[in-house]
């Protein structure tokens, strides 16, 4: 119990060092991927609490019997009184008598047991050699003799059984206490690698919590590295969603323009050309008409058949006309030479000069940053260094301290061991003597029984009674004898334990289990009258700290860091000495110096303007489309010359052989001639222009308004730029700021978390104490002694009876010296008769009674 206190009180002042260097941070602000520390565990050896096997149930059926005998709530004020050496007897005798009621009625009956069962026995002895007392060999015959027999072997066997139990109850008590008590090394030794491990995993734990401070500094480094994409990318995207939209519409607009002037000049085109085919088409459609006229003019066409068909040829003539209105479609050279003056080439720069601006922005804060982001490189190396500081402050030599004081325990425990091995082995042996002593009046009684029950013979008389019977009384009589000589011995012994096994019980393990013994070593001003709390006055050097022997061991039970346990942040606060403020305010100023400088881009200048509004203003929007579209839908010439080349044809064979003839047939080809050269280059011509009239129609709808949205979203954009550009730098500089400050804020929370919460876990301290006093003291000896004293004391308490009915037993057993008148021809019990019946006088039955 000492060791143990001692390891205790050690572990504290380890506390002062190994822990004071911890701390802790707000959790991360901004950190898109996340960091995971593990600090590495401890695993202890001890267990945490004792199974003591079948024997439990034993144990608790002894702690409801000291529970009977002592139903008294722990005495806390006695026991202050005691500490504080504030106890006097005469004024406090009273509580402790009435305390010790039940132990104190037990003790008294167990004395009186001690000092009459001598002097029974004695005066017993006396009466018997006098004859006296069942001590003459005759034996009185009754009709109920058979039936009290059976009853006295009846109840010896029974008490002889149960007597039996309670000496099993003493031997597994010795048994397992000398057992569990040889395991006291191996549970010392057990305990000490414990402590090892935690003097050893703390160290490790120092320098795994220094490499995560690498681990985090090389992503924080990686994250400066990539600035061009963690914060340059950051203020492209956010320029970049005002700014694209507007230089896409420019770049639609610009090819817009193109296409419309395309358009133009194919319109333009067909245009001039429909005029020039609409007049050479007209010269030759009349070269042709008055050339067949002339031909139909002739001698030919007046005689016999040839005059209808001349005069058919003749009426068809008049389908030989152009479409009217080709040469009439009006000119767009106006609109041409509008869309000719416009500069899609600076246009296209405004663009190119846009996007350049955006592509840049990136690479440009890489640049201008490559200063700022080395400074913070350095400031970040120059944390590791605090972190060492604090993670190791003032470890080294505390931990040296302590681990001298664990070798001198070692030895310490290696040296006096083997005399608690020495003291196992006299009380083992001494619990065999006791054990085989009560072992020895049962077997004896169990043998008289034995060979009194299988010996006796109801028709022998009591002087004639077999030599087997014979013996069962005298084993019965020896068992007798050993309980008086021996039963007042024993009873020493079970007074003994029991007032030691029942106050350990009450006063030791049951409020050590409860809590109870720390809520009374808590009591203030109770073990120093100048401290308030007697913990926090050893451990913190300040008694006014709340700090108590039973959060302490709470805390240590559930695993928790020493840092917390003991509260040492009144000792070395750690979450002032890991303030993010404190190590990282560098780091914040070295961010507030990043100015970054873009070139402002002009989005839209007056020339820029001229041109929007110059194309917007072409005219195009003001052309006649649908004069041109009426036109494209007609064709060149009122009818299909192919086919009226056909039909012409067709009549001409009809007509005799002439020159009319051949005059007309010439005709024919020169009028398919012509449908080939002008009517189809004007047909597409034609499509050209429907084409390009689409195409213009399209894009002048809405095209004044089109351009005004443009102009003001370029408006607007230019303004966002202008004015915003400082402020997103600085946004995006802060919310890049968190990025790289949260990568520490999070691995400095978790160092104050790991420090105070996990490292240097004094489990083993509640270990070691729940070690010496749950389990050794208790475990392994209180509860055992109980045990032992309860089957002990019931077995000797059993004598009593026992040496009555063996007494009384052995005389239905023995072989008398004299009997009553015994007629085997008259009916009776067994052949007895009663005297009287038959007025003979017996003298042995005037005689007082033999039992």
């Amino acid at each position: 119990m000492a060791l143990t206190l001692n390891v205790l009180l050690l572990l504290l002042l380890l506390v002062l060092g190994a822990n004071t260097g911890s701390g802790g941070q707000p959790a991360p602000t901004d950190i898109p991927e996340h960091l995971h520390y593990e600090l590495p565990s401890v695993t202890y050896e001890t267990p945490d609490s004792h199974v003591p096997g079948p024997i439990a149930g034993l144990f608790h059926m002894v702690h409801g019997f000291v529970h009977v005998v002592q139903p008294q709530e722990f005495p806390e004020d006695i026991i202050r009184k005691i500490i504080q050496k504030n106890f006097e007897p005469s004024a406090d005798f009273n509580k402790v008598a009435y305390y010790e009621i039940g132990v104190i009625v037990c003790a008294v009956l167990g004395l009186l047991f001690i000092v009459l069962m001598p002097v029974v026995g004695f005066f017993f002895c006396l009466c018997r050699c006098c004859n006296k007392c069942g001590g003459e060999m005759h034996q009185r015959q009754k009709e109920s003799g058979p039936f009290r027999r059976k009853c006295f072997s009846g109840s010896l066997l029974v008490i002889s059984v149960i007597i039996s139990v309670g000496i099993l109850f003493g031997f597994l008590a010795s048994f397992h206490m000398r057992d569990w008590i040889q395991r006291t090394q191996s549970l010392a030794d057990s305990n000490l690698k414990d402590f090892q491990k935690l003097l050893g995993g703390a160290p490790k734990q120092i320098n795994y919590i220094l490499a995560q401070f690498n681990t985090t500094k090389d992503k924080a480094f990686s994250d400066l590295d990539n600035i061009n994409n963690l914060l340059g990318s950051k203020i492209h995207n956010r320029l970049a969603t005002k700014v694209t939209p507007v230089l896409d519409d420019i770049k639609v607009t610009v090819a817009a323009i193109k296409v419309t002037k395309e358009a133009l000049e194919g319109m333009n085109s067909s245009v001039q050309s429909l005029r020039q085919g609409s007049q050479d088409l007209h010269n030759s459609l009349t070269s042709v008409k008055n050339d067949i006229q002339g031909a139909l003019g002739g001698d030919e066409c007046r005689a016999g058949p040839a005059v209808q068909t001349c005069n058919d040829i003749r009426a068809s003539l008049d389908q030989l006309e152009g479409t009217p209105g080709l040469d009439q479609l009006p000119s767009v050279d106006t609109e041409l030479q509008n869309i000719g003056n416009i500069s899609t080439s600076n246009l296209d720069g405004l663009v190119n000069l846009g996007y350049a601006f955006l592509d840049s922005v990136p690479e440009e804060v890489k640049n201008q940053t490559e200063g700022v982001v080395q400074d913070i490189k350095n400031v970040l190396n120059g944390i590791s260094v605090d972190i060492r500081s604090v993670a190791e402050y003032p470890i080294t030599a505390t931990l040296s301290n302590f681990t001298g004081y664990i070798n001198d325990t070692e030895t310490y425990i290696r040296r006096n061991l083997p005399k608690l091995e020495e003291y196992n082995a006299y009380w083992w042996l001494a619990s065999l003597i006791i054990c085989f002593l009560l072992a020895l009046i049962v077997v004896f009684c169990f043998l008289g029984l034995l060979c009194g029950i299988c010996g006796f013979d109801k028709h022998a008389t009591p002087t004639s009674r077999g030599c087997v019977s014979n013996t069962g009384g005298i084993f019965l009589m020896v068992a007798a004898g050993l309980s008086f000589l021996f039963c007042w011995l024993l009873m020493i012994i079970v007074v003994l334990t029991f007032v030691i096994g029942v106050n350990m019980e009450k006063l030791v393990c049951e409020p050590y289990t409860n809590g109870k013994l720390f809520q009374v070593l808590d009591t203030p001003y109770l073990l120093n009258k100048e401290w308030e709390y007697y913990l926090s006055g050893i451990v913190l050097k300040n008694p006014n700290v709340k700090l108590t022997f039973e959060q302490v061991y709470s805390d240590c039970k559930n695993d928790k860091g020493i840092y917390t346990t003991l509260k040492l942040e009144n000792y070395f606060n750690v979450s002032e000495e890991l303030n993010i403020q404190k190590h990282t305010g560098n780091i914040i100023n070295e961010l507030e110096n990043l100015n970054l400088n873009l070139d402002n881009v002009v989005l839209l200048d007056a020339e820029r303007r001229k041109n929007l509004q110059a194309f917007a203003t072409s005219g195009i929007q003001d052309i006649d489309y649908n004069t041109y579209l009426a036109q494209t839908d007609k064709t060149p010439v009122k009818v299909n010359l192919l086919l009226f080349a056909r039909d012409l044809e067709a009549k001409v064979n009809h007509l005799p052989p002439g020159n009319m003839k051949d005059t007309l047939q010439a005709q024919v080809e020169n009028i398919r001639r012509t449908h080939h050269q002008q009517v189809l280059p004007m047909e597409q011509s034609l499509s050209n222009l429907k084409k390009n009239v689409r195409i213009l129609q399209s894009t002048s709808s809405g095209l004044k308004e089109k351009m005004d949205k443009i102009l003001i979203s370029l408006d607007a954009a230019q303004s966002f730029v202008s004015n915003n550009i400082s402020s997103i730098i600085v946004e995006e500089t802060k919310k890049y700021g968190k990025i790289i400050l949260g990568h520490f804020e999070r691995y400095l929370q978790w160092v104050k978390d790991a420090i105070t919460e996990k490292m240097l876990s004094c489990k083993p301290v509640a270990t070691a104490l729940d070690s010496a006093v749950d389990v050794v003291l208790c475990g392994y000896v209180v509860h055992p002694l109980n045990l032992f004293w309860f089957g002990i004391g019931q077995a000797t308490v059993l004598l009593l009876p026992t040496i009555i009915f063996a007494v009384k037993l052995a005389k239905y057993y023995r072989r008398m010296n004299s009997e009553d008148v015994y007629d085997d021809m008259e009916n009776g019990n067994n052949g007895y008769h009663k005297d009287h019946l038959y007025g003979v006088h017996n003298p042995v039955m005037t005689s007082a009674s033999r039992y």
